[in-house]
């Protein structure tokens, strides 16, 4: 496999400008953030994290040990070397997350945890007496299955069926054997292929809920990193969160400090999220309800649950593991239980995280850096071969296919086919005509004109016909670039929010992750072009 290239972000198109000014550094977005991302910057959220509590350290050691054992997955000498790490006061976190999606779900779902990986040896370089733990977020307590349910594969999806509710991480995997057989015969023979069934086999069958599914092949991919997978509903963990839930539940205070940075931060660009005045669910085995105050109650929307405030307090001090936090609190519950230093997000997660460090400020909370995670679009040998064919660069693909014939065609054509210069031609001889009526007979000036539109029109329409018949003559061509378009940018988007893992994993086999975390670096704020 080759380096990666890589090419601007502001030049894919791709991204808004939100983010893009941020990558820039620019001075309207310092308010919203604790330091612009830099391996330099890193020294003041160590300082940040140095007074992280030693219990919520051994606490959360001790929950991480117990999520694995009861996963049956045995430690391996890189996780027990950093679970013991993270007793230390030297130790710290960074972060990814990502919903439970089925199979891996869209490659991004991979280069969010290549990045924290590699983001925690960039620090241990630069830091060396100071320790760095990849941490993988699973979104268990996440209640969209319909996002989760699905993989893009070969152009078509592998769905899995289930009619279950509530949050996905404890649904038991009923249902996926299917889909992974399935899956098997579209990959068809091959021992790289059927090294990452097996994976998946051992995960679903083996394992008896979403979560603990999605743990058991993340680390089977992993294994070797040291990457700690987190699962935190769990009531031990969620312990520490009980002064933010009440802040929440009984003085709406969180809301307020969110929606006043979301005001400002419209100003010059968007919100990505609005906070409610209680932003919490009620968490039962397959129930995850929204908490809404209503005439002095605090109900659970859609059942008969509802609390007073004194029911409510005594609920949540004795569980709770049943209260789960949105969008706007989970990133405060990260931060809460992790010695956290930064976040590795998309777009679009980034983009709500900016709407939240007055709420952090409010809680006493150091805010992570906010890290853009690697985008990468991978091409196989044969994609390169048929753009060097066409004479294109991986990078000219990033417009739509429509655009991409046209100023394929357009660079293609002869010298004058465009015939601009006789637009210019037959403009400039019809003002001197213009002139000559002028001087002769102005009622001809609307003659003039008309003939003038005629043979502007005349020209229009040849160019039309000339843009045909070059069209005919390439056909061949625009073929070779829609199939090879349609590979690299299925329906038009990027390759890493559609297609799975799988189907590049069934064709290089483990060497595929190896070559991510050897070319993708997470503080090269550049989209990566991976030849494989």
């Amino acid at each position: 496999m080759k380096d990666a290239e890589c090419m601007p972000y502001r030049e894919t198109g791709y991204f808004s400008n939100l983010i893009l000014d941020y990558l820039d550094e620019k001075d309207e977005l310092k308010e919203f953030v604790s330091d612009f991302p830099s391996l330099d910057a890193f020294k003041n959220r160590i300082k940040a994290r140095e007074s992280f509590s030693q219990s919520h350290r051994f606490n959360l050691q001790s929950s991480f040990k117990a999520q694995y054992e009861e996963a049956g997955i045995k430690l391996n000498a890189a996780l027990e070397d950093n679970l013991d790490l993270l007793s230390r006061a030297d130790t710290f976190t960074v972060t990814t997350g990502h919903q439970l999606n089925i199979l891996s779900g869209p490659l991004y779902f991979i280069y969010k945890i290549v990045g924290a990986i590699n983001l925690a040896k960039r620090l241990k370089s630069a830091y060396p007496d100071k320790n760095f733990l990849p941490v993988y977020w699973m979104a268990s307590e996440d209640h969209d299955f319909e996002e989760i349910s699905f993989i893009n594969l070969f152009g078509g999806k592998l769905k899995w069926q289930n009619s279950l509710n509530g949050a996905v991480g404890p649904m038991p995997t009923f249902g996926m054997g299917k889909v992974i057989d399935e899956l098997e015969s579209h990959l068809g023979p091959g021992n790289k292929a059927a090294e990452i069934i097996q994976i998946f086999r051992d995960a679903y069958h083996e394992q008896p809920d979403l979560s603990k599914a999605t743990r058991y092949f993340v680390h089977q991919l992993f294994k070797d990193e040291g990457l700690l997978i987190l699962d935190a509903n769990r009531a031990e963990l969620k312990k520490a969160m009980i002064p933010h839930f009440k802040k929440d539940l009984i003085e709406h205070s969180l809301h307020r400090e969110v929606e006043n940075q979301s005001e400002s931060l419209q100003k010059n660009y968007f919100a990505q999220v609005h906070p409610r005045p209680i932003n919490l669910f009620y968490l039962m085995p397959g129930i995850r309800e929204r908490i809404e105050k209503v005439d002095g109650k605090w109900k659970v929307l859609n059942t008969s649950f509802e609390f007073n405030e004194a029911e409510l307090l005594a609920e949540l001090e004795k569980h709770p593991e049943r209260f789960s936090p949105n969008v706007v609190l989970r990133p405060l519950y990260q931060e809460v239980i992790l010695p956290n230093l930064a976040y590795i997000g998309g777009g679009g997660e980034l983009a709500y995280w900016f709407q939240l460090k007055a709420m952090f400020d409010l809680q006493d909370v150091p805010f992570p850096i906010l890290m853009l995670r690697n985008s990468v679009l991978l091409y196989a040998e044969k994609w390169a071969n048929r753009l060097q064919d066409l004479h294109l660069e991986p990078r000219d693909l990033f417009q739509n296919l429509d655009d991409l014939k046209a100023n394929y065609l357009k660079q293609r054509f002869p010298e004058d086919a465009d015939l601009n210069r006789f637009d210019a031609i037959i403009d400039s001889m019809f003002s001197d005509l213009e002139k000559i009526a002028e001087l002769t007979d102005e009622s001809m000036m609307g003659a003039v004109n008309a003939q003038r539109q005629k043979q502007l029109n005349g020209i229009e329409n040849l160019r039309k016909k000339l843009i045909r018949s070059e069209k005919r003559k390439h056909k061949e061509l625009m073929e070779k670039l829609e199939r090879v378009h349609e590979a690299l940018f299925p329906k038009g988007s990027l390759q890493e929010r559609h297609d799975n893992l799988s189907q590049y994993y069934a064709d290089y086999g483990p060497q595929l992750i190896q070559s991510l975390l050897d070319a993708l670096d997470p503080l090269d704020f550049r989209f990566s072009l991976l030849r494989l």
